[in-house]
């Protein structure tokens, strides 16, 4: 068993191996976890945590490196958390995103973690939202997390980042797709990377015109903007930089960045009880009452929902 209260001060230290440790605790669902929360808490806050996401191939990993070093020329501490689907045959992250950031991984003011999906869906892993908590608690300025790539169903980091950046590419149908399943609704700044490429101002068109369709704004609220970039030349990366802090300050000036934190806040909150109330249940098969409710709804007296009821208030009179 780790100290703890010796692992966080090391972790406020800038200690790479002490952060490492700490996100390992929070992946592995530790008996310490919730003493490692209790400790974090009054340390968090002050990050502020952009995600990334888009299609494969767009350039994700590329423009994440290229934001490291902006920011890291502003003499700003930055945490990476890269997802990555699952190898089949450990549950580790299989891509391993650090590989192509690699000329940060000598610098003190840069983390890298890479993370598994571990099977869940929406483009991020379980623990992200925890090992957020490690980062910030750490002294991280900033907080990118990238998400794996999958596409439409990519939206989840919207609701785990203050700021969420949506990368397309030309030539590779992302406009169209931009307009399917709320990619459009998740982003607050647009990138379209590879720009160098043909199709790029064509492609900031039709996105820009998508927007314009979308839902209705009123004056002074935020509108996305589109910025055209070459990640792997770093062109276009510090006005991508500039938009992120546009976004920040309107949202501290609004009162969104406050309200995101808290609903965010809320939605970890929700999860964690709800994962504790499946374990619960998950405990009662072959418990008598759960046979009991199953004949009863077999032999008619009974329905699935007042079943679920009865359950849930068994539960919570027992504590089981």
């Amino acid at each position: 068993m780790q100290d703890v209260s010796t692992l966080v001060a090391q972790a406020r230290e800038g200690r790479p191996r002490a952060v490492a440790r700490l996100i390992s605790l929070v992946e592995g669902a530790s008996p310490q976890l919730r003493e490692v929360m209790a400790t974090l808490a009054p340390l968090t806050g002050n990050a502020y945590v952009v995600g990334l996401t888009g299609s494969p191939g767009v350039g994700k990993s590329t423009s994440t490196s290229a934001l490291v070093t902006a920011y890291r020329k502003q003499g700003r501490r930055v945490g990476v958390l890269a997802v990555d689907p699952s190898s089949p045959f450990s549950g580790g992250a299989l891509l391993g995103d650090r590989v192509r950031m690699s000329e940060h991984a000598s610098d003190p003011g840069v983390y890298i973690r890479s993370m598994a999906t571990r099977g869940h869906l929406g483009g991020l892993a379980w623990a992200a939202p925890q090992a957020i908590r490690v980062l910030d608690a750490a002294g991280c300025d900033v907080i990118l997390v990238e998400t794996v790539g999958v596409g439409q169903s990519e939206v989840e980091i919207a609701s785990q980042a203050d700021t969420s950046v949506v990368l397309l590419a030309p030539g590779m149908g992302d406009g169209i797709q931009a307009a399917k399943a709320g990619i459009l609704e998740i982003g607050d700044v647009y990138v379209v990377n590879k720009a160098d490429r043909d199709g790029a101002d064509a492609t900031a068109r039709e996105l820009n015109h998508m927007l314009g369709l979308g839902e209705a704004r009123a004056p002074g609220d935020w509108r996305p903007p589109i910025v055209k970039t070459v990640a792997a030349r770093a062109e276009g990366v510090d006005e991508v930089v500039e938009a992120l802090e546009k976004h920040r300050a309107w949202m501290e000036e609004h009162g969104v960045l406050t309200e995101r934190r808290r609903a965010r806040a809320a939605r970890e909150v929700e999860t964690i009880a709800v994962t504790a109330l499946r374990e619960r249940i998950g405990d009662l098969h072959g418990d008598r009452r759960l046979s009991t409710l199953a004949e009863r709804i077999v032999a008619g007296e009974l329905d699935p929902y007042r079943a679920a009821d009865e359950l849930v208030a068994g539960l919570t009179e027992s504590g089981a």
